[in-house]
């Protein structure tokens, strides 16, 4: 018997792999198994899992593949269609055991009806020092460019009591560091309660789980911040001075053709509010670049937000449309354009990377040691080290120079 799981896409599938690969371990009767948990926010994503299954099919001609995550419910069909695939279980239905026993097959059913998130027990994820803890699900927002609400149903989240004894779970067996992850992550507790939300669940536990050495966040929403999320990144130590913002782009009329949730001064406005309550503070970001009808113009004012936010770390996406969403009807900027828009994001994320390392060279930082021979700071900073280093430690270093990509420490 051997499961095998191969994961596409966000940190929340590859959770949830981990999840699925207990399952099928525990129930999988003696069977070769293999799991491709996809991937569905761009088509890009949907042709490299399809192009995975043949291979598969190709080198292990006795194994089951079986289809999970977003593409089993946007793209049912191609995924029903290969011949290579035996079956299909569904986003919510893959977290249950009895979906992975000998012999299951769990019945397709309508994600949008499910209303309760699914906890996940594990005690980390294989070849990872972080413990993501899932604590949201779904999305209730339509972006013009997104079809993952429609592979992830609606937002739920995963109640309070639950979300706190995972994190004890996990410091109790030498966990140091604990991400908090979802797909619409600021959306956290208004399923719950009225009163309830992201913030107040961070103050939750670490208040609970005082032996929690650090608590990070997986992206938020720049103008669903919380008031008291706000709060807890000036008065939480342990809360970790890196947030990463799901911005997409840097001028008003992109942004409401996106159906984006905030304008240009709302990201402005947040950063710098952050980063006087808590200086030092630093910022990642979600970038797409060439979305339909984008003018050199206003690409520009995306370009200018790396500056005007002072972003470090970015996630440059070139768009690409997605069948059935109203973005790839919209009329198209040129592949060419699009690329050369994507590689200029990118070169001044790697200036804005660099001026960020140059300002650490000569200080002292507290590291978690990764494998290899690598940790991340406080600001998620990557560290490099002369030798290899046990993982899991917090070591405070002073940190000698930079390579462009990595902070030097002895």
């Amino acid at each position: 018997m051997s499961v095998e799981t191969l994961t596409f896409g966000c940190r929340l599938n590859t959770v949830e792999s981990e999840v699925v690969r207990g399952h099928a371990e525990a129930g999988a009767g003696g069977r070769d198994l293999v799991v491709v948990n996809t991937c569905a926010v761009t088509a890009e994503a949907g042709r490299q899992a399809r192009k995975a299954i043949r291979r598969l099919a190709r080198e292990r001609p006795g194994a089951e593949i079986v289809v999970t995550g977003c593409g089993a419910e946007v793209e049912r069909a191609h995924y029903a269609d290969m011949p290579e695939v035996a079956r299909l279980v569904g986003n919510a239905a893959k977290l249950r055991p009895e979906s992975w026993r000998s012999g299951a097959v769990p019945p397709p059913e309508d994600i949008m009806a499910v209303r309760t998130a699914e906890p996940t027990r594990i005690l980390g994820m294989n070849g990872h020092t972080r413990a993501f803890v899932p604590v949201q699900n779904g999305c209730n927002h339509r972006c013009t460019f997104c079809v993952i609400p429609f592979g992830r149903g609606h937002s739920r989240s995963v109640p309070v009591v639950e979300a706190v004894a995972q994190v004890r779970r996990i410091v109790e067996h030498g966990g140091r560091e604990v991400v908090l992850t979802g797909v619409d992550l600021t959306a956290y507790g208004r399923d719950l309660a009225s009163d309830l939300s992201l913030g107040r669940l961070v103050r939750t536990i670490l208040s609970e789980v005082p032996d929690l050495a650090r608590l990070r966040l997986s992206s938020i929403d720049s103008v669903e911040a919380d008031p008291e999320l706000i709060a807890a990144f000036a008065e939480e130590p342990r809360l970790m001075p890196h947030v990463h913002l799901s911005l997409q782009a840097g001028d008003d009329l992109i942004l409401k053709r996106m159906k984006r949730r905030h304008a240009r001064a709302d990201a402005i406005r947040l950063c710098r509010t952050l980063r006087d309550l808590r200086p030092g503070l630093v910022f990642g970001a979600d970038l797409i670049a060439g979305f339909p009808t984008e003018t050199e113009a206003q690409f520009a004012r995306s370009l200018d937000l790396v500056e005007e936010c002072e972003l470090t770390h970015l996630h440059v996406f070139p768009y690409s449309p997605r069948p059935g969403t109203p973005a790839a009807r919209m009329p198209a900027v040129p592949g060419d354009v699009v690329r050369a828009r994507a590689a200029r994001l990118r070169a001044a994320g790697a200036a804005a990377l660099t001026r960020h390392l140059d300002g650490e060279v000569g200080t002292r930082r507290r590291v978690l040691t990764e494998r290899g021979d690598t940790g991340r700071t406080e600001a998620f900073s990557l560290v490099r080290f002369a030798e290899p280093v046990p993982p899991g430690e917090i070591r405070e270093v002073t940190v000698n120079g930079h390579d462009g990509q990595a902070l030097l420490a002895a």
